[in-house]
């Protein structure tokens, strides 16, 4: 049986958010999902009947797989379902660590099936389109700003496909990212963890190009005007450098202008691309995953389609009894 604890529902979630925080780097975004599904989880146990009793303290094994039909019937989908799953085993794990639990009630619980999600991925010829839309606006006739604008949009784009690079790592580069000899990207990434992500020469000129506007800019306006120096991507907002809101307007604007539909482009796409991509001109799947950061090659493994795809194409071309 659970032990009785003092704490409520609200500050036994927010211990295990403080363990998140401090013990595994989870980020602003990772908290406050967290903290949702955890408060949603919460409110659904004191909902019923039996209120005053039913707590995340208290609550079996009956409970949490009554919560999860809930939730089917509110229309989720089964990523949604094992998402909030896993975040309900991991405070039951913390709680049972911390002894606010004899036990964890959502040990044997299995999680939905899910079928496997194939990553919507643009072609090499859509990228080059995509690059060459942004560099356009770069003619030397345009006004400075305008060609500062265009620099910076050209320099995330070929950053991001060159790397990989979520789009909070992208958008946080600290300035002494653009060093000019630098030949590779120290990127701090989920959880805290550093990892080095090596730079092509298209990379390179895009962020020299972009610095050397950037930096004739701010020579032309007064200190009060100049962005946050620390960042590759400043502004002058509360976190000191550029939104991801801000890069998706700016990459689905440049879309239309490159013929694609703006449903069909995202930071997130071009990360899929640059995988995809690799993995296609024969990458190993282990290179990818150390590139892109996944803690688990089960992550990387939403790729496995290319490999496959790949293997098809080795064999049909280069079997001695193939098609061609």
């Amino acid at each position: 049986m659970a032990r009785p604890a003092k704490a409520s529902d609200a500050g036994r979630i927010a211990l295990f958010l403080d363990m998140l925080a401090a013990e595994r780097g989870a980020g602003r975004n990772t908290l406050a999902a967290y903290a949702r599904d955890l408060a949603d989880f919460a409110a659904h146990l004191g909902s019923g009947k039996m209120a005053a009793r039913i707590t995340v303290a208290n609550a079996t094994t009956g409970d949490v797989r009554s919560y999860l039909g809930a939730l089917g019937k509110r229309g989720f989908a089964a990523a949604s379902l094992a998402r909030r799953l896993s975040a309900i085993r991991q405070f039951y794990r913390f709680l049972y660590a911390e002894g606010h639990r004899a036990d964890n009630p959502a040990a044997i619980i299995e999680g939905p099936r899910r079928g496997r999600t194939i990553p919507k991925v643009l072609s090499i010829r859509q990228v080059d389109g995509l690059l060459a839309a942004a560099r356009a606006h770069m003619d030397p006739e345009r006004p400075l700003p305008e060609r500062l604008r265009a620099a910076r949009l050209t320099c995330l784009l070929e950053l991001v496909y060159a790397t990989g690079l979520r789009v909070s790592e992208l958008i946080a580069l600290p300035v002494s990212a653009a060093e000019r000899n630098a030949r590779m990207l120290v990127v701090r990434g989920k959880g805290g963890k550093e990892r080095l992500v090596p730079l092509n020469e298209a990379a390179k000129q895009a962020m020299a190009e972009y610095r050397g506007l950037l930096v004739e800019v701010r020579e032309g306006v007064g200190e009060a005007s100049r962005p946050n120096p620390k960042w590759l991507f400043p502004s002058f907002g509360e976190s000191g450098h550029i939104t991801r809101q801000h890069f998706a307007r700016e990459l689905k604007s440049v879309a239309a202008t490159a013929g694609l539909r703006a449903e069909q482009v995202s930071p997130h796409v071009l990360r899929h691309a640059f995988a995809s991509h690799l993995l296609h001109n024969g990458a190993d799947l282990r290179v990818v995953q150390t590139l892109l950061g996944h803690a688990d090659i089960s992550t990387t493994q939403i790729y496995t389609h290319v490999l496959e795809e790949r293997l098809k194409s080795l064999v049909r071309d280069l079997h001695p009894l193939g098609d061609g």
